[in-house]
């Protein structure tokens, strides 16, 4: 560690390297704006399409950089009236070199981020600007985008509730602002539709992420899914077992070898006319597209039925249906047949029928992100997650200095015996700091502990405070901001991410949104100059007190969260101050204890109410939160090296499904379909180098009408001389291309393509979502292949590989069948169904409440993919007042019985 700190101050760090390899760009920038300033709105504005010319006729991004900041620059002071400092010219450049910018709370990131936003716009492919809440969305979008459009250039704003329009016209701006669940999700459900036209992403260019820390790190635990209504087929399976008996021998053909049961012509008559009775079919045919799910299920029962034996392949246990390994003998709770079979099982044993698992798509936010070709991020606390940035999404941190330094005390932690001490310690500062006029922002790690602390303070008679919860809501914002005031009292959980800086005296621009609003004129104006000179007074008396004390009552197992807390404090160069108060029953001193804490404590024989604060102690806390740290991010990476195997294999089938909503005739693939299928067939029936009389023929006729709906007198071609193996494939093959060229001219070539397509889509998504079942149960049990001194992992590879060899195999018999036995009726074909997404749900739960971060009251709306809100109903009138401060999780105070995130709370 001591060769580590020497060589940094002889050499500088990585940080500081990068700094200095800037600093000439920033010279070059601050030469050019005597220049640009002399230039009128429509000149400054004109080098936007002199920069895309430029672009067009080969120069690079980086060869622009120090006109296009210049040119911001100069626009943002026409604009907002704010100039960038020449830190934040060095932390665009950091985002544009594929980075993260770390920077103070306070420095400007989201001023920051219009330099390199700008310059990757200038490409016309799409610029992504993530953000942590629909609200900071709307609010940097609208804020930032005057400079846009000063500029020339489009935004968009991507936030819960829009139709599939909005999103699209959203997109196709040259910036589009959104938050990282949104962007997500529309991605999952781009590769949920039929038609290109429909899908509303163009795109994974560039992406600046902010708050980069909290959605890369702490929200990409859990992933996005998308999720179907657990549909009730519980009478479709009852009915499908009751028809069960009557299906005789004669009826169907079993081929045990393969595990496979298929119905005869005879079979499928009688299937037809029960099910026709029962007014489950549709159409002439059990075979008419509109029958394919019943067909699936029909034929699922059959299996149930004739191949899956209780005891053997199964065994029933508290009304349970629990699989028996084959190989080992072992049961296998948790793990589940896929394609309707288990539920089949079910219906078969007389079991409870649980519903078939209906996740239609997922992916985590690692995944997601690392889509983009280009990717940088903002934070105010990233280096001590440098690692995981750097190996998981090969993004460098990079320590941006701040404009002015950092006055900020920050006091070596107090440690006290026991928890009721610590809070009595911190009660009493808490007042004492009230008494002076200082304002005191305290941070807890749950909304308990922070209600706990308020009442405590009511009892000391310590006047008015805010309580306020970690979730993001706009009247939070307000809040914080007033938390410079003098003796203001402020209580908050996790304070990363609010987007709202705390200024000493207040934030000027919240102040002017809520008290000027509805004024104009000369009005509006005394207005604002009353509210400037009431911040600075009160600025002036912040300062005087010593800033805004940051308390910390408790350690975090992440250092970074401790950072965010207390760079709230000391912003562009004000005073303030900064504490934290740990005792021996906290959870992070409990559950990894620092060694021999507590024997140090009890020798130091400490009185009740007595702390002890040593840098040692202080360093040996940090010591055990890198411990923890290091330990959460190998679990996080293990999880990762599960998904990388799916999402692997995701890229694949959403490749493959774009490029067949692409083509306009499927009909090459649906024909190489169909000869795979029939190699395979053949295959099955002859074995290599045998002689004819060693075929199994009466299994290849069944085949070839079973997956083919053909009859081809295998019996008698093998009485042929000279005939082999690949004499009956080809014609075989030959027949089945008859088949269907015969179907197209029935129907004409346009509707069967338009049914192929059609098939095709439906096949892969059904096949898909059954798949990602079967790898979620795969990736749960498999950690026990361990015991057996086998890498889960690489067993788990291997596993999903012969899965989705499995999936690519049932696609091509799933497609060749339904194609070769579908009936139309001659009428103009319809519409290629479309997924219902109006009872589609999103899904991402928040590691640190629990709850689903992505719901509000909503469901996905329609097919646009709008919102159909609880906000949409008409609401309960309420006095405003009364939303002041409420909790998001609280009961709504206009008595719906709804929290009040789901109702007068819901964006």
């Amino acid at each position: 560690m001591a060769i580590a700190a020497l060589a940094r101050r002889i050499f500088g760090s990585p940080s500081d390297r990068h700094v200095k390899r800037f600093q000439p760009n920033v010279a070059a920038i601050n030469a050019l704006e005597p220049e640009l300033e002399k230039l009128s709105d429509e000149e400054l504005r004109a080098r936007t399409a002199e920069f895309k010319s430029q672009l067009a006729n080969g120069k690079s991004l980086d060869d622009l950089i120090v006109p296009a900041f210049a040119t911001v620059r100069e626009a943002s002071k026409r604009v907002l009236g704010m100039r960038h400092f020449d830190v934040q010219l060095i932390g665009g450049m950091v985002l544009n070199n594929r980075s993260i910018a770390e920077m103070r709370t306070g420095e400007g990131k989201t001023l920051v981020a219009t330099l390199s936003v700008y310059l990757n716009a200038l490409t016309g492919e799409g610029v992504h600007v993530v953000t942590v809440n629909d609200y900071l969305a709307r609010r940097d979008a609208a804020w930032m985008g005057q400079i846009y459009n000063f500029l020339g250039l489009s935004y968009g704003i991507i936030v819960h509730g829009l139709t599939d329009a909005e999103r699209k016209a959203a997109y196709e701006a040259d910036i589009t602002y959104g938050t990282n669940n949104e962007f997500g999700f529309d991605y999952l459900r781009d590769n949920m539709k039929y038609t290109r036209a429909q899908m509303v992403q163009r795109g994974h260019v560039y992406a600046i992420v902010d708050e980069v820390d909290s959605i890369l790190v702490d929200e990409a635990r859990t992933p996005l899914i998308i999720s179907g209504p657990s549909e009730d087929r519980t009478e479709l399976y009852l009915t499908l077992d009751a028809l069960m008996p009557i299906i005789e021998e004669g009826d169907f053909e079993v081929d045990e070898k393969h595990r496979a049961a298929t119905f005869t012509d005879q079979g499928i008559e009688k299937l037809e006319e029960r099910l026709r009775a029962d007014g489950l079919m549709k159409g002439e045919s059990l075979f008419d597209i509109e029958n394919v799910a019943l067909v699936h299920h029909a034929n699922s029962a059959l299996r149930a039925h004739r191949l899956f034996h209780k005891d053997k392949d199964y065994i029933v246990r508290n009304d349970e249906v629990i699989i028996i390994d084959e190989f080992s003998g072992r049961m296998m709770p948790g793990r589940r047949y896929s394609e309707g079979l288990h539920q089949a099982l079910e219906a078969k044993e007389g079991a409870k029928i649980q519903p078939e698992n209906q996740t239609m798509a997922s992916i985590t936010f690692q995944n997601y992100f690392r889509l983009y070709k280009k990717l940088a991020g903002m934070t105010g606390t990233a280096a001590t997650e440098a690692e995981e940035f750097a190996d998981i999404y090969s993004l460098d941190v990079v320590t941006v200095p701040t404009n002015l330094p950092v006055q900020r005390v920050d006091d070596e932690d107090a440690i006290f015996r026991t928890a009721a001490e610590k809070f009595d310690a911190i009660a009493d500062l808490i007042k004492q700091c009230q008494e002076r006029g200082q304002p005191v922002l305290v941070g807890t790690t749950s909304i308990e502990k922070s209600e706990m602390l308020a009442e405590l303070l009511r009892q000391k008679n310590v006047g008015t405070m805010n309580v306020l919860n970690a979730r993001h809501h706009e009247q939070e914002a307000h809040i914080v901001a007033d938390a410079g005031l003098p003796a203001a009292i402020t209580i908050a959980t996790n304070m990363a991410g609010r987007g709202t800086d705390i200024q000493l005296g207040g934030n000027l621009e919240m102040r002017i949104e809520r008290e000027a609003e509805g004024l104009e004129g000369a009005e509006r104006d005394a207005k604002i100059a009353d509210i400037k000179s009431t911040i600075a007074t009160d600025k002036a008396k912040a300062i005087a007190a010593g800033g805004l004390m940051v308390i910390g009552t408790e350690r975090h197992e992440s250092r970074r969260i401790d950072n965010q807390l207390r760079g709230r404090s000391g912003r562009q160069g004000d005073p303030g101050h900064s504490a934290f108060f740990l005792s021996l029953q906290d959870d992070l001193m409990r559950i990894f204890p620092v060694d021999s804490m507590d024997s140090m404590l009890g020798k130091l024989g400490l009185e009740d109410g007595e702390s002890i604060t040593h840098p040692w102690v202080t360093k040996a806390i940090e010591r055990a939160q890198g411990k923890v740290e290091a330990r959460n991010f190998d679990i996080r990476k293990n999880i990762l090296k599960y998904d990388d195997v799916m999402n692997d294999q995701r890229k694949v089938i959403f490749e493959q499904r774009i490029e067949m909503m692409d083509a306009e005739d499927v009909s090459e693939t649906v024909r190489d379909m169909r000869h795979d299928v029939v190699e395979a067939i053949v295959t099955k029936a002859i074995p290599p180098r045998s002689y004819p009389e060693q075929w199994q023929a009466e299994q290849l006729e069944a085949a070839a009408k079973t997956y083919l709906n053909i009859e081809v007198p295998v019996r008698e071609w093998v009485e042929e001389e000279g005939i082999d193996q690949e004499i009956v494939e080809q014609r075989i093959r030959d027949t089945a291309d008859q088949h269907a060229a015969s179907k197209a001219a029935k129907y004409s070539p346009e509707i069967m393509r338009q049914v192929e397509k059609s098939l095709l889509l439906q096949s892969i998504d059904g096949l898909w979502r059954e798949h990602l079942v079967t790898l979620d149960h795969l990736s749960k049990v498999v950690g026990w292949r361990g015991i057996a001194q086998r890498d889960p992992l690489t067993e788990y590879k291997q596993e999903a590989y012969e899965l989705l060899q499995a999936l690519l195999t049932n696609l091509r018999e799933l497609v060749t069948t339904q194609l070769s036995h579908i009936e139309l009726q001659v009428r103009q074909p319809e519409p290629t169904p479309e997924p219902d997404l109006s009872q589609l749900s999103e899904v991402h739960i928040d590691p640190l409440t629990g709850e689903n971060d992505a719901e509000d009251g909503t469901v996905m709306g329609g097919l646009t993919g709008g919102a159909t809100t609880a906000g949409n109903q008409a609401l309960k009138p309420i006095d405003p007042k009364l939303l002041v401060g409420v909790s998001r999780n609280a009961p709504c105070p206009c008595g719906s019985g709804k929290k009040f995130k789901h109702c007068h709370g819901a964006f």
